[in-house]
């Protein structure tokens, strides 16, 4: 329980802690939200989700558990749109916050997620003179260096970002990569940038037996399964992956499995990833060791994890990567790309191993290394569970966050007092002395009167997924 009750409103206009990881534009950034709030609410804190109205039979407010509402905001049209062109209703979206947030009780702290996001919170920092913290999860100026002509964001989005970074009351930078890309393509200020990882749910993935997960999948015991699980778009490298298995020789059975995509059955037409992966599969003549297993719900992913020999992820690029800490949390080591938030969460040759991000046969190396010797497998894998259950919980993510609010609204509140002290009118004296110095207890305060409760709305409660 927190010693100060706070209330935080949570922007994320895309990525909703409701939707279905895996599927189109649904990945890390929902399961950051989605713990973060949850996590928040267990500390006692009030919590307010913001995300766009995706579908039309979506309430206004879906209390997702005990302290956390999703508030669903009308902004374009109430239907999927792809997260590339969600600019042109950033602008209603802030207005219909600001109408929905002037009908309710005023927030402590907004943290927005994502670049649009920021945007959002820039206009409720300035009207509402509420402090704003700001988490990126990308950054343009990355992505643009890894995608280049693949990028679809509109060229503004940097300029954008440069202003977020600049005025945000604080940033969070993800790990130390990403508060070094934030220092020198944006010249966020050092001073206001915090360090705060993702996390893992340890009651939703641990160890457990790898048979037994085996058996309920049904797959084979004495095969050497590499798993590859999260959302199946080119620069996450699958393709890498493929390149690599495919030079393992077959005295040792093996096989890659895929989890991911937008359908449960494995679908080229739902998910076109899975056409040119597939493609790839046939050109290093490996198409039939290597199974696409579809969408699974997050129940389902530990026994993946568990029933793995080791778990691989070789994205081009990675803001923090969420899906290295789940396998670390069931005891599976890793084999990262040595980019962006994996190279701080997998340690090389302890909880796994780091390799360039597009050198298959640096990543093969490695897999054969596992595949010859078990043990060294097993021992990475238990090494990777005490560094996750040590630095990496959900838990002690939100801890940190609230310091980073109470630092901020600390900060704020000292701001506007000093604003208050130099544009108070200064008597002057009888004598005509110099003025007298207003008192403290005269100063304007941040603190907003509460106004009339939110207006009744419909309302849904649903299990948090």
């Amino acid at each position: 329980m927190a010693d100060q009750s706070l209330r935080v409103a949570l922007i994320s206009e895309h990525a909703s802690p409701l939707a279905q990881q895996g599927s189109v534009d649904a990945g890390g950034q929902n399961v950051y939200v989605h713990h973060v709030a949850a996590a928040l609410a267990r500390r006692g804190h009030h919590v307010d989700v913001l995300t766009r109205r995706d579908h039309r039979a979506l309430p206004t407010a879906v209390d997702m558990r005990p302290g956390v509402r999703v508030l669903h905001i009308d902004a374009g049209p109430p239907a999927f749109v792809p997260k590339e062109q969600l600019m042109p209703y950033m602008k209603t979206f802030g207005s219909e916050a600001l109408r929905l947030i002037r009908r309710s009780l005023p927030y402590d702290v907004v943290h927005a997620n994502f670049f649009m996001s920021g945007l959002v919170g820039l206009r409720l920092q300035r009207q509402l003179q509420v402090p704003l913290v700001q988490t990126f999860h990308a950054l343009g100026a990355v992505r643009q260096l890894h995608q280049r002509e693949a990028d679809a964001f509109p060229p503004e989005r940097l300029q954008q970002e440069r202003r977020i970074a600049c005025e945000a009351d604080c940033v969070i930078a993800e790990c130390p990569q990403d508060a070094q890309d934030l220092v020198m393509h944006y010249g966020a200020p050092k001073a206001r940038i915090a360090q705060v990882p993702c996390g893992v749910d340890l009651e939703e993935f641990g160890p457990g037996d790898r048979r037994l997960a085996r058996r309920r999948l049904g797959l084979p015991e004495h095969e050497f399964i590499v798993l590859q699980l999260g959302r199946l778009v080119p620069r996450k490298g699958v393709d890498n992956v493929i390149r690599a298995v495919a030079r393992l020789d077959r005295h040792v059975p093996w096989r890659l499995l895929i989890v991911g995509g937008d359908s449960v059955v494995a679908d080229e037409v739902r998910t076109p990833e899975i056409g040119r992966l597939r493609r790839v599969a046939q050109a290093e003549g490996c198409e039939p060791w290597v199974h696409f297993v579809g969408r699974r719900d997050r129940a389902q992913l530990r026994d993946y994890y568990l029933a793995a020999d080791v778990f691989v992820t070789t994205p081009w690029y990675e803001p923090f990567g969420i899906t290295p800490l789940e396998a670390m949390a069931c005891g599976t080591p890793v084999i990262g790309a040595e980019v962006g938030g994996i190279q701080h969460t997998v340690v090389d040759g302890l909880t796994g191993y780091l390799v360039p991000a597009k050198d298959p046969d640096a990543l093969a190396l490695r897999l054969d290394d596992l595949r010859q010797h078990p043990e060294l497998g097993r021992m990475m894998g238990r090494a990777g569970l005490a560094r996750v259950q040590r630095e990496f919980t959900w838990d002690g993510v939100a801890d940190k966050l609230t310091q980073v609010y109470l630092r901020v609204m600390k900060q704020r509140r000292i701001r506007a007092a000093e604003t208050g002290l130099r544009l108070m009118p200064q008597p002057v004296t009888e004598t005509g002395g110099a003025p007298a110095l207003a008192q403290p207890t005269a100063y304007p305060s941040v603190d907003r009167a509460p106004v009339v409760a939110l207006a009744a709305v419909p309302r849904q409660r649903v299990e948090a997924k």
